[in-house]
Protein backbone atom coordinates (compact mmCIF):
# COMPACT_ATOMS: atom_id res chain seq x y z
CA UNK A 1 0.00 0.00 0.00
CA UNK A 2 1.31 3.43 -0.92
CA UNK A 3 1.85 5.87 1.97
CA UNK A 4 1.61 9.60 1.21
CA UNK A 5 4.32 10.27 3.84
CA UNK A 6 6.95 8.15 2.07
CA UNK A 7 9.09 9.01 -0.92
CA UNK A 8 8.69 7.18 -4.25
CA UNK A 9 10.17 7.03 -7.73
CA UNK A 10 9.09 5.19 -10.85
CA UNK A 11 10.62 1.81 -11.59
CA UNK A 12 12.59 3.49 -14.41
CA UNK A 13 14.03 6.04 -11.95
CA UNK A 14 11.95 9.20 -12.38
CA UNK A 15 11.06 11.40 -9.41
CA UNK A 16 7.46 11.20 -8.14
CA UNK A 17 5.23 13.47 -6.06
CA UNK A 18 2.21 11.86 -4.38
CA UNK A 19 -0.75 14.21 -3.82
CA UNK A 20 -3.44 11.80 -2.60
CA UNK A 21 -3.94 8.14 -1.72
CA UNK A 22 -7.74 8.18 -1.49
CA UNK A 23 -8.81 8.93 -5.03
CA UNK A 24 -12.41 8.11 -5.99
CA UNK A 25 -11.74 5.69 -8.85
CA UNK A 26 -9.79 2.44 -9.24
CA UNK A 27 -6.54 4.36 -9.60
CA UNK A 28 -6.59 5.69 -6.02
CA UNK A 29 -3.08 7.17 -5.98
CA UNK A 30 -2.76 10.60 -7.59
CA UNK A 31 0.46 12.47 -8.19
CA UNK A 32 2.96 13.60 -10.78
CA UNK A 33 6.05 12.20 -12.49
CA UNK A 34 9.03 14.41 -13.37
CA UNK A 35 9.90 14.06 -17.05
CA UNK A 36 12.57 15.88 -19.02
CA UNK A 37 10.12 18.69 -19.84
CA UNK A 38 8.55 19.05 -16.37
CA UNK A 39 5.90 17.40 -14.20
CA UNK A 40 3.16 15.20 -15.68
CA UNK A 41 0.00 14.29 -13.77
CA UNK A 42 -0.38 10.59 -13.17
CA UNK A 43 -2.41 8.00 -11.25
CA UNK A 44 -1.70 4.51 -9.91
CA UNK A 45 -3.58 1.63 -8.35
CA UNK A 46 -3.41 1.28 -4.55
CA UNK A 47 -0.46 -1.14 -4.86
CA UNK A 48 1.57 1.34 -6.94
CA UNK A 49 0.99 -0.34 -10.30
CA UNK A 50 0.62 2.23 -13.08
CA UNK A 51 -1.61 0.22 -15.38
CA UNK A 52 -3.12 -3.25 -15.18
CA UNK A 53 -2.28 -3.76 -18.87
CA UNK A 54 1.43 -4.04 -17.99
CA UNK A 55 0.88 -5.97 -14.75
CA UNK A 56 3.47 -5.44 -12.02
CA UNK A 57 6.92 -4.55 -13.27
CA UNK A 58 6.09 -1.71 -15.65
CA UNK A 59 8.44 1.30 -15.99
CA UNK A 60 5.97 3.75 -14.40
CA UNK A 61 5.12 1.60 -11.34
CA UNK A 62 5.91 3.19 -7.96
CA UNK A 63 8.97 2.04 -6.02
CA UNK A 64 9.62 3.27 -2.48
CA UNK A 65 12.85 5.24 -2.16
CA UNK A 66 15.00 4.11 0.73
CA UNK A 67 17.14 6.71 2.49
CA UNK A 68 20.70 7.12 1.19
CA UNK A 69 23.69 7.15 3.52
CA UNK A 70 27.18 8.51 2.99
CA UNK A 71 30.14 7.44 5.10
CA UNK A 72 33.89 7.63 4.97
CA UNK A 73 35.80 4.64 6.31
CA UNK A 74 39.46 3.74 6.50
CA UNK A 75 40.36 0.18 5.61
CA UNK A 76 43.50 -1.54 6.83
CA UNK A 77 44.55 -4.07 4.20
CA UNK A 78 46.54 -7.14 5.17
CA UNK A 79 47.71 -10.08 3.06
CA UNK A 80 44.52 -12.08 3.41
CA UNK A 81 41.93 -9.80 5.10
CA UNK A 82 40.79 -6.22 5.64
CA UNK A 83 39.57 -4.29 8.68
CA UNK A 84 37.60 -1.03 8.52
CA UNK A 85 37.28 1.85 10.99
CA UNK A 86 35.57 5.25 11.05
CA UNK A 87 38.68 7.41 10.76
CA UNK A 88 42.38 7.32 9.94
CA UNK A 89 43.39 7.75 13.57
CA UNK A 90 41.35 4.68 14.52
CA UNK A 91 42.79 2.69 11.62
CA UNK A 92 46.32 3.49 12.74
CA UNK A 93 45.50 2.76 16.39
CA UNK A 94 44.23 -0.76 15.72
CA UNK A 95 46.62 -1.64 12.92
CA UNK A 96 49.15 -4.41 13.04
CA UNK A 97 51.67 -2.14 11.36
CA UNK A 98 54.10 -4.95 10.63
CA UNK A 99 51.61 -6.85 8.45
CA UNK A 100 49.53 -3.95 7.08
CA UNK A 101 50.17 -3.45 3.37
CA UNK A 102 47.85 -0.45 2.86
CA UNK A 103 45.43 1.90 4.59
CA UNK A 104 42.77 3.04 2.13
CA UNK A 105 40.20 5.83 2.47
CA UNK A 106 36.85 4.62 1.08
CA UNK A 107 33.87 6.90 0.38
CA UNK A 108 30.60 4.96 0.71
CA UNK A 109 27.30 6.10 -0.82
CA UNK A 110 24.53 3.53 -0.48
CA UNK A 111 20.80 3.05 -0.20
CA UNK A 112 19.53 1.71 3.11
CA UNK A 113 19.08 -2.04 2.81
CA UNK A 114 21.25 -2.29 -0.30
CA UNK A 115 22.87 -5.69 -0.65
CA UNK A 116 20.79 -7.38 2.04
Amino acid sequence: MIDINKKYRTRDGREVRIYATDGPNTQNIHGAVKDSDGWTLSAWYIDGVYTRAERKGGPRDLIEVSPRHKRTVWVNVYGNHVYGTDDRFGADAVANKINRIACIKVELDFEEGEGL
